[in-house]
């Protein structure tokens, strides 16, 4: 970013001054009042931002379509409406290549609707015939954990008791849906942008879950007509800090009370299946196809799977940040094992070359001006470490694969359950099950049988006497301390493969 004489004062970002921000900042070129409210979007946080609506908002810059406006709904928090509605719904996305900035200011937001304060607004944007399309990230912990939504849940309860005041975002989509097909309109469609395999099908199952605890009849109309396509979604988006406002403040001369800092890279696969049109986003870079698995697998297993081998181990080796963690050769040569082990397991995933792949992931991963915090990576770890590692886990042993870095990342996520590092030093875990796990993993110390009792977190890999014995290993690696263990580990299969070698030479 090109910084400007430190006496200019920043400017409030509003429609009003978009005529007055630096060159450097890229504004919209259309005009916001064209604008066809045709998208809600469930779930508005720095990703979204920085991912879905900047590809709308690039439809509009281009002049292909205005047809597709983004309505943003918040569930949990006022925080976001409060911002985009002192900022007229605008907001910065600024992308931090490797050695310079590019800033844009996104428009394609029309409003910004808080459901818990005016859920009858947002029911009423969802039975508008001008809604085409729901799109949601509410992140994986958001989506019932069965499958089924669990009746005895008091936000399902809401769903079902008081539909006109819904407590989950299924709720709200089941309630916008019946109004629409009472009032005689098509059904929109419903699609998921959350970091989870078969997330169209997920979705689904929740939806038709709660309709069908309301009505039947309801729940088989949705299965009749409403389109649920999986999707997979790739950006690396850090937290806004304040020092990411700052940093706006003092390099753009703009006053952004949330913006977004993200990475160069991004990446948006989707089924090709639709029930109220479809917004022509291949135009900017959408790849439509007829199965989004093969790239869901490779996206959860690597990117996902590697963020968390990072994380855990690079937060015990006492790094805070991605670039940081990366910056050291033996956290560096264990991310690089994970993906090379858990990345042999893919099935062909069309128009990928996996190697390039791995290496692209790893640049990401280093980049110093996109650091993420490791805070971040950790959060929800009884969700994502089931959900991105313990699939290619199970895959390895069941198929007797090389797993060293596999079972590693799994006993650093169980030593990061202790709640405090080599030295001792406590440091708070941000997960639904802590109180639950945390007490196994002080108890289990170096043995691993009292956290892998928990069926519900790893499933059929609770009886494992194999993982079993080789987390075990791992974790008394661990009492070494976080980098001599990575040393370890990384030499055991670099020894491994060498040994192969000689004898496939051998052979």
């Amino acid at each position: 970013m090109t910084t400007l004489l430190p006496s200019s004062e920043p400017t409030p970002l509003r429609d009003d001054t978009l005529a007055d921000l630096p060159a450097t900042v890229d504004v919209p070129t259309y005009d916001r009042t064209e604008l066809t409210p045709s998208v809600v979007h469930i779930g508005v946080g720095g990703f979204h931002r920085a991912h879905q609506a900047v590809y709308f908002d690039d439809l509009m810059r281009r002049g292909i379509s205005t047809d597709w406006g983004v309505v943003g709904v918040g569930l949990r928090s006022p925080q976001m409406g409060q911002v985009l509605r002192e900022q007229d719904n605008l907001y910065t996305v600024v992308v931090r290549g490797p050695e310079t900035d590019e800033a844009r200011v996104v428009g394609v937001i029309t409003d910004y609707l808080f459901a818990p304060a005016d859920p009858g607004a947002v029911l009423g944007t969802l039975a508008d015939e001008r809604t085409r399309l729901v799109t949601l990230t509410i992140t994986g912990s958001g989506y019932p954990a069965g499958g089924e939504p669990d009746p005895l849940d008091p936000d399902v309860v809401a769903d079902v008791n008081h539909p006109d005041r819904p407590g989950t975002a299924f709720g709200y989509i089941v309630e916008g849906l019946d109004r629409r097909r009472r009032a005689g309109l098509p059904p929109f469609t419903v699609l998921s942008c959350d970091n989870m395999q078969n997330n169209g099908a997920t979705t689904r199952a929740a939806v038709v879950g709660t309709a069908r605890l309301r009505d039947p009849e309801l729940a088989g109309w949705i299965e009749e007509h409403v389109a649920f396509p999986s999707s997979m979604v790739d950006r690396i988006t850090p937290e806004t800090t304040d020092d990411v406002r700052e940093a706006v403040v003092r390099d753009l001369r703009l006053e952004d009370q949330w913006p977004v800092i993200t990475e160069p890279f991004s990446q948006w696969i989707v089924e090709d299946s639709f029930c109220n049109g479809r917004p022509p986003l291949e135009q900017v870079g959408v790849q439509f196809v007829p199965k989004v698995v093969p790239y869901e697998v490779m996206k959860t297993r690597l990117l996902n799977g590697a963020h968390c081998a990072l994380g855990y181990l690079g937060h015990l080796a006492g790094y805070r940040s991605s670039d940081e963690a990366m910056a050291d050769p033996l956290v560096r040569d264990v991310v690089a094992g994970y993906l090379q082990e858990a990345s042999a397991l893919l099935l062909t995933v069309p128009g990928i070359d996996l190697e390039d792949y791995r290496r692209i992931l790893l640049e990401r991963f280093s980049n110093p001006r996109i650091s993420d915090q490791l805070s971040r990576l950790c959060r929800r770890g009884s969700t994502k470490v089931p959900a991105y590692v313990l699939p290619s886990l199970r895959q390895a042993l069941d198929q007797d694969q090389p797993r060293d870095h596999l079972v590693f990342a799994v006993a650093c996520w169980m030593r990061f359950l202790r709640g405090e590092d080599h030295q001792g030093a406590p440091f708070e875990i941000e997960d639904a099950l802590a109180d639950r796990l945390q007490p196994l993993a002080l108890s289990g110390g170096t043995d691993p049988r009292p956290l892998l009792s928990e069926h519900d977190v790893f499933g059929c890999l609770s009886n494992d006497v194999r993982l079993a014995r080789e987390l075990e290993h791992a974790l008394q690696l661990l009492e070494r301390g976080p980098r001599d263990a990575a040393a370890a580990v990384a030499g055991a299969t670099a020894a491994a493969s060498k040994a192969a070698q000689e004898d496939a030479r051998v052979a």
